[in-house]
């Protein structure tokens, strides 16, 4: 997929920050060590564009990032993580707060993609997730992350499981790695055909 361009468009903490021009955006969630920055750097065919850190949450606002293609031009917008990252109650619950008002009412969202770590389990956050933004008729695609780390052997298990375990069509399930490119055409295609 031939990527002309990708930049920050703006960096968000509500609605008085974000893009006014309308482009279609796709949101990108998921837990704070799933590799969401390093998905949406291979995405792009950038290795800087979103930052990266050995330490979860440091994503703590909504970053959008304009990609222009050859047939259009879209935003990849990268939410806070929940989960994992050491941040108080009071800030999660801004988090969450901050999530929930852009998820649930911002009129370009044409999709999102959730971010699961192939090697684990998904759990109650992720489900009730998928279920809140099907309850907004936002569609869902789940990028399953960090595909690397498995043998060869281990990923057709690991696959039926995670598919048995998330309420999603199995075709939207995407297997990918960051470090190989593994199931990024296959992510690019399936967010085509929404956008």
């Amino acid at each position: 997929m031939k990527i002309l361009s990708a930049e920050v468009e703006a960096t968000a903490a509500g609605p008085e920050g974000y893009p006014r021009e309308g482009l279609p955006e796709v949101a990108f969630l998921g837990r704070s060590n799933v590799g969401k920055s390093s998905l949406l750097n291979r995405l792009v065919q950038r290795k800087k564009l979103a930052r990266t850190s050995g330490t979860p949450g440091k994503t703590r606002l909504l970053h959008f990032y304009r990609v222009c293609r050859p047939d259009r031009t879209l935003l990849l917008v990268d939410l806070p993580g929940y989960g994992y990252a050491r941040v108080s109650q009071q800030e999660r619950a801004r988090w969450r707060h901050m999530i929930e008002a852009y998820l649930g009412a911002r009129p370009p969202l044409r999709a999102a993609v959730l971010l699961q770590d192939v090697r684990r389990d998904p759990g109650g956050e992720e489900r009730d997730l998928v279920a809140w933004l099907h309850g907004y008729e936002i569609p869902v695609l789940v990028a399953l992350t960090k595909l690397d780390k498995l043998r060869p052997s281990q990923r057709a298990r690991r696959l039926r499981a995670l598919a048995d375990g998330l309420p999603v069509q199995a075709d939207w399930l995407v297997p990918t790695s960051a470090q190989t490119g593994d199931g990024v055409r296959m992510l690019w295609q399936l967010l085509d055909r929404l956008l």
